[in-house]
């Protein structure tokens, strides 16, 4: 029994110490990233914007008219919703008819999913509409600053560059569990971000804003393809590296404003990543257990008590990791003002990542999906009609040339 607890005890001083140098990591990469001076915009080229939606999140009318307010010449603005009937569509509408002098702007019912990704099925039929080769992917609970696409734009003046992901300032809801999990994604995911970034290639991309060359997404397959991912996201960032482009984590931060949820939605919601990350970047996933010190100090001070310094020690460690991201770079409100969530935080990451390495199943807007070992999700058991359709779209991608698409009546109006 003295020999287990001994091996324990060796085992969680060695993890905690691994610990100490991802916080010291993290750090070192926040002061690296914030010192790359953002390149000058010589040549602006022309930029879509490609915006699928679903529904009325919150700030959804801001989170549009972010995008109406761009310091930039030549753009466009393609939305997609699934139905006419959507409720988005009357706040598009309300929003454009504020810019009469606005972008361009198209407006676009895709029907039905014919891929599991519903974000996906959008994309893929946004992007034949699209009109220039660079191309801003951005979910709907995405608000961005004035110089979004200035700053994108010039980062993509290099031609080895083919992505451009940007970090993000999580803001939360009205609730508790939103809170909470707004600290944890800006405290302890970006710094995984930001220390991947620092020590080896750019190989991932962050889903709520992200460009990429319109030839690279055609490379890869098109949407066809990457809407069977779960993460098409990180899909797209790792496949670039490999056609040849540079993966580029963007100077411009924008907001995820992710609403309120119970405890049980949230839950679900992190445990679908948790699953995803394990399924996508297997090695990554084990790395995570070095993120989160604190469970691990207080794992260690329960079994030997007399080792509370190393608690005390950690807890100075986690506080430089946290503000390094959330201060720093984030400027974060949130963090600043309840900073004292963070080990509560902490303590329900470590418990999702635990259920992350078990279980294959999701459930993600209503559905529950099978999720595979490559990544690719499927529908959950068998429902007529869904299972030909995706091996269907999966045989090609020409379908992404000439989509069954129909135009919103006021589209013209638009243009």
């Amino acid at each position: 029994m003295a020999l287990l607890t001994l091996a324990l005890v060796a085992l969680l001083v060695l993890l905690l110490v691994g610990s100490w140098v991802y916080c010291v990591l993290s750090s070192v990469a926040a002061r690296r990233y914030l010192a790359i001076p953002s390149p000058p915009l010589t040549d602006p080229p022309p930029v879509s914007v490609l915006k699928p939606l679903c529904g009325q999140d919150d700030h959804l009318e801001e989170n549009l008219r972010s995008f109406f307010t761009q310091d930039y010449r030549d753009y466009e603005i393609l939305f997609a919703v699934d139905r006419m009937d959507d409720p988005a569509v009357a706040i598009v509408d309300k929003v454009r008819g504020e810019f009469p002098q606005s972008p361009r702007v198209h407006l676009i019912e895709t029907g039905d999913p014919t891929v599991p990704n519903r974000k996906a099925h959008s994309l893929g039929r946004l992007v034949p509409r699209a009109q220039h080769s660079i191309l801003v992917m951005s979910d709907s609970d995405v608000h961005v600053p004035p110089d979004l696409l200035r700053r994108v734009a010039a980062e993509f003046q290099d031609r080895s560059v083919g992505v451009v992901t940007c970090p993000y300032r999580a803001v939360p809801g009205h609730g508790f569990w939103s809170r909470l999990e707004a600290i944890g994604m800006n405290t302890e995911f970006l710094a995984g971000v930001l220390v991947a970034w620092l020590v080896g290639e750019m190989n991932f991309a962050l889903g709520p804003t992200l460009a990429a060359r319109r030839e690279v997404i055609e490379a890869m397959g098109g949407f066809a393809d990457l809407g069977h991912y779960l993460a098409e996201d990180f899909e797209i960032g790792n496949r670039a590296p490999q056609l040849g482009y540079r993966v580029v984590l963007s100077s411009c931060v924008i907001e995820h404003r992710i609403g309120s949820q119970t405890l049980k939605s949230n839950l679900q919601h992190r445990l679908r990543w948790a699953r995803s990350t394990r399924r996508s970047r297997p090695v990554g996933y084990w790395g995570q257990i070095f993120t989160n010190p604190l469970p691990l100090a207080l794992l260690l001070w329960l079994t030997v008590p007399r080792l509370w310094p190393l608690l005390v020690i950690t807890l100075f460690f986690r506080a430089l990791a946290a503000w390094s991201t959330a201060g720093w770079v984030l400027h974060d409100p949130l963090t600043r003002r309840r900073w004292w969530l963070v080990p509560f935080q902490d303590l329900i990451s470590v418990f999702v990542w635990v259920a992350g390495l078990f279980g294959n199943t999701i459930d993600w807007r209503g559905r529950r999906y099978t999720l595979l070992r490559d990544g690719r999700f499927q529908f959950f058991g068998n429902e007529p009609g869904k299972t030909d359709a995706i091996h269907g779209l999966r045989s090609s991608t020409e379908s992404l040339r000439q989509p069954n698409i129909r135009a919103h009546k006021t589209d013209v109006k638009f243009l």
